[in-house]
């Protein structure tokens, strides 16, 4: 059974969450607080955070940045606050995908399986398959593992997930819209910034000069290819 923490100030959208959320059949725990939070993720297993934003004592956005800095578990912003930037700017911080409130309880539980479905695939199995290489880089699709030049770091599950879809097919050029559906297997409608942030967060970690990326360059126009390097 998975375990979700819900973390939100507002009592009536806790209760919601949780009559809905528990009818899936997951463990429920519960928050007020980014301190709450932090304190319930390290007494707790936990499998993936609903976050506000607006709360007393730590906001939303500093304790998913904490949380960043310590695991990578999904975290998904519920929040008011609908404007692009501000969406931009929780996908930036570590966030994983951002609803705007009022939000669709429906919604709610199909993006909530979607990241538990990536996030739960993280542990499978080792076998000698499944190895990608290009370059310095290497993927193991098995163990969910990929280093750099030899050093292991550290992806989210969308960030594997869309540095999988590349490594896969060395030379092709991705739209956003692609890159979208492919990897959070939704509808891309509107989400070229979502994309955007969180390549821009890979090349942060698989690229020297991400400034001056190696691996995965722009197609003005087009959208993203991965290079084949020796």
């Amino acid at each position: 059974m998975a375990a979700l923490l819900i973390v939100d100030d507002d009592p009536d959208i806790c209760r919601a969450l949780r009559i809905y959320l528990s009818a899936e059949n997951y463990e429920i725990y519960e928050a007020h607080t980014g301190k709450e939070a932090l304190e319930a993720l390290h007494a707790n297993h936990i499998d993936l955070i609903l976050m506000d934003i607006m709360m007393p004592q730590m906001d939303g956005i500093e304790a998913t940045e904490r949380i960043r800095t310590e695991s990578n578990v999904p975290v998904i912003i519920l929040s008011a606050k609908g404007e692009e930037t501000d969406k931009i700017h929780g996908l930036d911080i570590g966030a994983d995908d951002y609803i705007t409130k009022p939000f669709s309880p429906m919604e709610v539980i199909a993006r909530v399986r979607s990241h538990l479905r990536r996030y739960m695939n993280l542990g499978g199995a080792v076998s000698k398959e499944g190895i990608l290489v290009n370059g310095g880089l290497v993927l193991d699709e098995n163990a969910k593992e990929v280093k750099v030049d030899g050093e292991s770091v550290s992806l989210t599950p969308m960030e594997f997930g869309i540095l999988n879809l590349f490594m896969r097919n060395p030379g092709k050029v991705f739209s956003s819209n692609e890159i979208y559906e492919k990897v959070w297997n939704e509808e891309p409608i509107g989400n070229e910034a979502t994309v955007a942030v969180h390549i821009r967060h890979l090349r942060e970690k698989i690229e020297i000069d991400p400034s001056a990326p190696r691996y995965i360059r722009v197609i003005w126009g087009h959208g993203y290819r991965m290079e084949v390097q020796k």
